[in-house]
């Protein structure tokens, strides 16, 4: 195994790791997918992006293309009419992007952004930044759709 094998290696666990803690985090919440789908979608956005970045960077629009297939399965409408997973294959779509990041070589991007989509998953269960949650503000501010100026 050459260094730069090693390199690309160390990208893509990187990229692992990374999924790995989104995965878990939707896992925590109950959202249809988890630990094991979201690393499984960073370890292969980071893999192609890791070889071919320099020979076929056309290959990364594929992976994106690939992932809005499977963001879209878990997508579903329930028998109320709601909309259930957005979230989770909006999480799935930022994966793959934590994974070309990482694989692409940028660690430290890709560290900082799996923090920030963290924070923005926990949003409503964090003391302070709960403020931010519009959830909290939407039935008193529902009527407003209906009001004609």
């Amino acid at each position: 195994m050459s260094h730069a094998d090693v390199q690309l290696f160390y990208r893509i666990a990187v990229a692992a790791g990374l999924s790995f803690v989104l995965g878990w985090e939707r896992e925590l919440r109950g959202a249809p997918a988890g630990d094991r789908t979201y690393s499984l979608v960073g370890v292969a956005a980071a893999a192609v992006t890791a070889v071919t970045i320099h020979s076929s960077p056309q290959a990364v629009a594929g992976v994106l293309t690939g992932i809005g297939f499977v963001g879209g399965a878990l997508v579903f409408r329930e028998p109320t009419g709601s909309i259930k997973g957005v979230t989770s294959a909006a999480t799935i779509f930022a994966v793959s992007g934590i994974g070309i990041v990482a694989g692409a070589g940028h660690l430290l991007l890709a560290v900082l952004v799996t923090g920030f989509i963290l924070a923005v998953l926990e949003l409503r269960h964090i003391p302070m930044l709960r403020l931010l949650d519009a959830r909290r503000y939407a039935t008193e501010k529902m009527n407003d759709l209906d009001d004609k100026d």
